[in-house]
């Protein structure tokens, strides 16, 4: 999945959410679930993710939405084999970012 953000310090969740074409709710579980999500909150409680925290997400996603993983299972996963899920994680990203930008040149053609 190829999440197209602008480049900031910080997102809102309303655009995570939106990035990743999931509830607000959802995000907020996965925080509960994960240790490796620490977004930083405001006085009234606003979630604000970082850059490494989309990263984080993004990860999440693809192991329990693309992948099929459970909570628990993508949390074993996560602890046991980060390292190589990461590395493959990486080359799959790169490579979806490569077909998207194929997409839009073949489309200006």
């Amino acid at each position: 999945m190829f999440i197209d953000l602008p480049e900031k310090r910080y997102y809102g969740i309303g655009e995570v959410a939106k990035a990743f074409d999931v509830n607000t709710s959802l995000i907020r579980f996965w925080e509960k679930e994960f240790d490796a999500l620490k977004p930083k909150k405001n006085a009234k409680g606003n979630r604000k993710f970082t850059p490494e925290d989309i990263n984080n997400l993004k990860l999440i996603y693809h192991l329990v939405k693309e992948r099929g993983f459970t909570l628990d299972g993508a949390k074993t996963h996560l602890k046991e084999e980060k390292q190589k899920t990461l590395s493959n994680f990486d080359i799959i990203s790169k490579l979806e970012g490569i077909r998207n930008q194929l997409t839009k040149i073949k489309e200006q053609l």
